[in-house]
């Protein structure tokens, strides 16, 4: 092999230094030391040099002159592109694990007008005394509604009972339950008696004298069985009284949807007589503590001591106010509404934030009302809306009383 002209091979290694020579060399602490510190010294140019590209980094980083020799629009230019970014140290979560300390949430539980959709809780709260005649025809109604019975939890308070209304009870709320096609989402049986010996009999229940000290007695059952059976997961409170004779099975679905605060039907009843040889309906007017007030009334409320309760239907109080129950048609509109000042506790259907905020049924004189109707004056008080629907007719049983007093 030729390395150049004129060369060869053997004549390029014939001038090489023999490789004893070249090892001595290597092994000689002075070259040793030699190429030690040209190794450090490259080393050393390296590091500087990166070191240096560093420093060239930042200075660069900064404004050309210092901050005092920069004229105002000069120093805002410089700074309105730059934003520092701030972390905030947030505090963990407390977590705590004590099982006798409970978190409640209200601002979750709405009342809306699509409350089956929206899986909304339904409080049915029905007070009974002497009762056990009505409870089968309560729950064969109550078993139709359409509203979604998982949502729906039953609550009773029985009082000053003489009758068989406890066992009936029973009997009735196991039949139901025990039938997972119609079952509720729970049911709860309450006690109380209040000291009421006043009979259930019409002449006694319905006659004048007893009308105030009734409703009293009324408004505070009404309260121990709210306040014992109302939960946090309840969106809104159904009350129904346990001798109506029939009802529409959507009434739930049909009152939600009018997104009002309180909202009662018309009670009407029925009455079968005999008229030229035919029976006929004679669709009688029940509740006439649904009312719209009048300036009679409320001259006639400022003339009474603030103790005196005003009951309505009775000749007594001559008040000329408008009466729901003397209004309506079942068959026009039944969506209808209208404002009232009253109204008849035979069936409410009441946002349960109502309730919450402190309007319950006084057991006194509110206004020269009580119970219901105390209800609705306070209500309103508050700012919440009470209505009714003239053309949404429930029907209770005919307690064949005589006319005259309305």
């Amino acid at each position: 092999m030729l390395v150049g002209k004129g060369y060869s091979w053997k004549a390029a290694k014939a001038r090489l230094p023999p490789s004893r020579a070249v090892w001595h060399t290597v092994r000689n602490p002075r070259f040793l030391l030699s190429a030690g510190v040209v190794s450090i010294i490259i080393l050393l140019w390296r590091s500087m040099g990166s070191a240096a590209g560093e420093m060239q980094r930042f200075y660069c980083w900064g404004p050309s002159k210092p901050p005092m020799h920069m004229t105002p629009n000069e120093n805002e230019e410089w700074h309105s592109h730059l934003t520092t970014p701030v972390i905030f140290n947030h505090h963990k979560p407390v977590e705590v694990n004590s099982t006798d300390i409970e978190h409640i949430d209200l601002n979750v539980i709405k009342s809306t007008p699509k409350a089956d959709v929206n899986k909304e809780r339904v409080l049915l709260l029905t007070p009974l005394k002497d009762a056990s005649y009505h409870l089968a025809q309560h729950f064969d109604l109550i078993s139709q509604l359409t509203y979604p019975h998982q949502l729906i939890d039953l609550a009773f308070l029985v009082s000053d009972t003489t009758d068989d209304t406890m066992a009936a009870l029973a009997r009735e709320l196991d039949r139901v339950q025990s039938n997972e096609a119609i079952a509720f989402r729970s049911a709860t049986i309450i006690e109380k008696d209040f000291g009421s010996t006043l009979s259930q009999d019409i002449k006694d229940r319905h006659g004048y004298a007893a009308q105030a000290p009734r409703r009293k007695t009324m408004a505070r059952a009404r309260n121990y069985l709210l306040s014992t059976a109302l939960k946090p997961e309840h969106s809104w409170v159904y009350w129904r009284d346990v001798d109506i004779k029939d009802s529409p099975s959507k009434i739930i679905e049909d009152f939600v949807a009018h997104d009002v605060d309180v909202l009662v039907p018309n009670i009407w009843f029925h009455r079968y007589k005999e008229q030229n040889g035919k029976m006929v309906d004679i669709e009688g007017r029940f509740d006439y503590n649904s009312w719209q007030e009048s300036d009679e009334a409320l001259k006639l409320a400022s003339t009474l001591d603030k103790d005196t309760v005003i009951v309505e239907g009775y000749k007594e109080f001559k008040t000329n106010r408008k009466y729901m129950c003397k209004m309506g048609n079942w068959r026009e509109d039944k969506d209808y509404k209208i404002p009232l000042d009253g109204i008849g506790g035979v069936n409410i259907i009441a946002k349960a934030d109502v309730h919450r905020s402190g309007i319950n049924f006084p057991a006194y004189a509110f206004e020269n009302q009580a119970e219901t109707e105390g209800f609705a004056k306070m209500a309103k008080r508050a700012g919440y809306g009470v209505y009714g629907l003239p053309n949404y007719v429930v029907w209770h049983i005919d307690t064949d009383e005589k006319p005259g007093n309305a």
